[in-house]
């Protein structure tokens, strides 16, 4: 059989289609070129449909299933016919400030969910802009304004009033998997951890079924649970055949742990992409919403993780790609940078320290750029191993190797830098593409 997986990040989209055996038969990408690009969905919807339309036909025509991994609490609000009806808020959206007194009193002590830029933050937060009028007015920071010519019609000049009834709260991976089989409100519970989703009970617990004025939350399934076939009409546009089922995906860091080859407890993952995402494979399940950490489902076990705000995007301020890569090869990865920096682009950070005032620390800063990047590079390595010491001190498994996914992986004098910091060795992913992940998961269950 052909499976899918589509992958969308912060930067871009990847597709990836693989046979039974786990080989790549294709590959497509699809790059955001703005930063108002990554939070439309009409930019989102172009993205898909370019990845899908980029594979050969004689390929769609065989493929069998499709997931789509999105980034975790990258949310939307839609009405009764899938149209967003809000600007899409972003994983790393903290406006969640606002209402983390409410959020506080309304979960329990610690809940994964207690974090300004939770899906259930954003959630509280667009109920109390609601409350307070500010949906069905000309808001540039509420309301989409998306081009007429999108597939599903997405709203001009027609605004939500606070009286419009249907309204379906989604991830990013629920709406695009919508846009292919046509069924609304469906997701899966990695997704849906920090929406408040009882992971271990597989239900919506009862104190956030009783907050007051709740939109339609989606169903929740195990991720790679067959949800329906493409529509007719998908179908027809991409040349797929009848049959091909898309499956409930996952979030961006799972499918980049999938993708790694990990399979054992004591295995990890750490993601370098835009931000640092750790992933550690545990028998047992470790939270600590004061810290950031949370553990996701996967069968029988654990992935024990956090997500931090450092990361590629930091180096992407002040380094080019080329810089990267000719600056890096001038660091000796055996010498330990003296600067002690916190490397962020704005305040606040979710782990492993969950502050969302945390101040970015970028000083001193050498006139060598070589020592600048020695010492963003060996503080994110810092940050990294403090990390994976955080999860292992409440519990989760002992760390006995790290697999790494995203751009950071190539530059080969930061893992050594990293492996001297974590004492333990640390090898590339078997699969770069986290839309490899995915695809794996469009398989799972077939």
């Amino acid at each position: 059989m052909i499976s899918l997986g589509i992958d969308f990040g912060t930067s871009g989209a990847r597709a990836v289609a693989i046979d039974a055996a786990g080989k790549t038969l294709a590959e497509a990408k699809h790059v955001f070129t703005g930063s108002k690009l990554a939070t439309a969905p009409a930019q989102w919807e172009t993205g898909l449909f370019c990845l899908l339309e980029q594979l050969p036909l004689e390929l769609r025509q065989k493929i069998e299933a499709i997931a789509i991994d999105g980034t975790s609490s990258t949310v939307l609000l839609c009405d009764a016919t899938g149209n967003p009806i809000v600007t899409p808020l972003l994983y790393n959206d903290d406006r969640g400030i606002a209402v983390m007194d409410e959020l506080r009193a309304i979960a329990p002590p610690h809940h994964v969910a207690i974090g300004a830029t939770s899906s259930l933050a954003k959630l509280l937060w667009w109920q109390k802009a609601r409350e307070n009028s500010e949906f069905g007015i000309r808001n540039s920071e509420l309301i989409n304004h998306a081009p007429p010519t999108t597939h599903y019609g997405l709203l001009n000049d027609q605004f939500l009033s606070p009286s419009q009834e249907a309204i379906y709260f989604l991830h990013q991976a629920d709406w695009l998997s919508f846009l292919l089989h046509g069924q609304l409100g469906v997701s899966d519970y990695h997704n849906a951890l920090k929406l408040g989703y009882d992971v271990e009970r597989l239900c919506y617990p009862d104190w956030l079924l009783k907050l007051p004025a709740l939109p339609n939350l989606p169903q929740i399934l195990a991720p790679g649970t067959p949800v329906g076939e493409v529509t007719a009409e998908v179908r027809s546009r991409l040349g797929l055949p009848q049959g091909c089922v898309v499956r409930a995906g996952t979030t961006d860091s799972i499918a980049a742990f999938l993708a790694s080859g990990a399979n054992s407890p004591g295995e990890a993952v750490t993601s370098l992409g835009s931000t640092l995402v750790l992933k550690l494979l545990s028998r047992t399940r470790v939270e600590d919403a004061r810290s950031g950490v949370y553990s996701h489902r996967l069968g029988d076990l654990w992935l024990a993780g956090g997500a931090s705000n450092t990361g590629g995007a930091v180096l992407r301020h002040f380094f080019t790609d080329a810089e990267l890569e000719t600056l890096s090869g001038e660091i000796d990865p055996n010498y330990e940078s003296p600067l002690d920096y916190y490397p962020l682009l704005k305040a606040g950070d979710r782990f492993p320290i969950n502050d969302p005032h945390l101040p970015p620390r970028l000083e001193p800063r050498p006139e060598n750029p070589v020592e600048f990047l020695h010492g963003l590079l060996e503080s994110m390595a810092r940050i990294e191993a403090r990390g994976y010491q955080l999860l292992q001190q409440l519990g989760a498994t002992s760390l006995r190797c790290v697999y790494t996914a995203g751009g950071g992986a190539k530059n080969a004098i930061w893992s050594q830098i990293r492996a001297r910091h974590l004492g333990v060795p640390v090898a590339q992913s078997a699969q770069a593409e986290a839309a490899y992940g995915t695809a794996l998961l469009a398989q799972m269950s077939c």
